[in-house]
């Protein structure tokens, strides 16, 4: 049974991630799109910053990362993903304290708290994964995967939320930059 939620509640999130993408590439071809990116062009960083809040979700990177490549185009590259690693910053905080106190509930209701799923968690607080579980995190903010899964790992490993926020924005704006330069060298 449990298998079953877990599957519907996975093709759900692949449903909504992908739509996602669609409905990213069909806005970027839509006139009022590149309309609005004009009139919000005196304001880049704002418009930066409010890209940057949604670069962070499985459910909204797609649609963000275009309108971070679409406002590089004609603002500077390095504002940008200053503003945008910013504005990630405070969304992955968001993500950050809704999933360190949830996940770990979320995932011992899943697998009934087993001897497995205990050990799992506790490797997370001792030993080898103690150190390597946030770099594994930090890497995943970084790359342009969602956020999530980068910090379950944080909130696993017991990260505090003030070591995080410098990593996040840090990696945030590593990512952007890729980001950008892959759209300029793609674009």
């Amino acid at each position: 049974m449990r298998s079953r939620v877990f599957t519907k509640d996975l093709q759900h999130d692949v449903i909504i991630i992908v739509t996602g993408i669609i409905l990213a590439f069909l806005v970027v071809r839509w006139p009022v799109f590149g309309a609005t990116l004009q009139i919000l062009q005196p304001f880049y960083p704002f418009a930066a910053f409010l890209a940057g809040i949604f670069f962070t979700s499985a459910f909204t990177l797609a649609p963000s990362a275009i309108v971070l490549a679409k406002i590089a185009e004609t603002a500077p590259g390095l504002q940008i993903a200053l503003w945008g690693g910013l504005g990630a910053m405070v969304g992955d905080m968001v993500i950050f304290l809704f999933i360190r106190d949830r996940f770990a509930v979320h995932l011992s209701k899943a697998f009934k708290r087993s001897q497995l799923v205990r050990v799992f968690i506790k490797t997370f607080h001792f030993g080898f994964m103690k150190w390597l579980s946030p770099v594994l995190g930090a890497l995943i903010i970084a790359s342009p995967l969602p956020d999530e899964f980068g910090l379950a790992l944080m909130g696993l490993s017991r990260v505090k939320l003030i070591v995080l926020m410098p990593i996040a924005f840090v990696m945030n704006v590593l990512g952007i930059i890729g980001l950008i330069s892959f759209a300029h060298l793609w674009g």
